[in-house]
């Protein structure tokens, strides 16, 4: 995880390696005094101001340093992982970001109309009802701030719905269907 990552980021991006003991007949392993010297010897010698210096080690002792990509490291899925926990904060799809995943065109649609009506025509409701509670006092009362989402491409569908379901009403005048959309009457009240 994170803690994982920053550890190592804090260790120049990779653990300093792997010290590899064999014994004169090939075999390894160390005796656990061996090993506590050697563990003592290794933090005096190679850590704090000394970290980088070269090594010199006693027969029998292989260095391998190691190493990751950032692939490894999961760069990737933290920068992600973040990403996608500041848009929810904010109210974004994190399927908007164009994080890698199992995005389709659909999804990512009704994602797109999800945040037009969830997250930005309420805050743009709520923005005009301030400004216009801040303003009326000096224009009158009546003043009425509002916005048009007639201009807003992502809530195309819901306008042809919105009218075809109008249309298909019989029952309703065309000020009746004017005013279910929004609009002001023309003065016409037949169906």
């Amino acid at each position: 995880g994170a803690d994982w990552t920053k550890a190592l980021l804090d260790n120049a991006a990779r653990p300093s390696g792997a010290l590899i003991y064999k014994g004169p007949d090939g075999a390894p392993g160390l005796t656990e005094d061996q090993f506590a010297r050697l563990k003592t010897q290794m933090q005096e010698a190679y850590s704090g101001a000394n970290v980088g210096k070269p090594m010199v080690l006693e027969g029998g002792l292989d260095w391998h340093a190691m190493s990751f990509t950032p692939n490894d490291m999961d760069f990737s899925d933290i920068r992600n992982s973040a990403a996608r926990e500041i848009a929810l904060a904010f109210g974004v799809p994190p399927m908007l970001l164009g994080i890698p995943g199992d995005n389709t065109y659909a999804n990512f649609r009704e994602a797109n109309l999800a945040f037009w009506r969830s997250t930005v025509l309420p805050l743009v409701s709520r923005t005009a009802s301030s400004l216009t509670q801040w303003l009326a006092p000096k224009f009158g009362e009546t003043l009425r701030l509002g916005f048009d989402t007639d201009s807003i491409d992502a809530l195309a569908l819901d306008r042809e719905s919105t009218w075809d379901k109008l249309n298909a009403a019989t029952f309703l005048t065309t000020d009746e269907k004017r005013a279910a959309a929004g609009y002001g009457a023309v003065g016409n009240d037949l169906p």
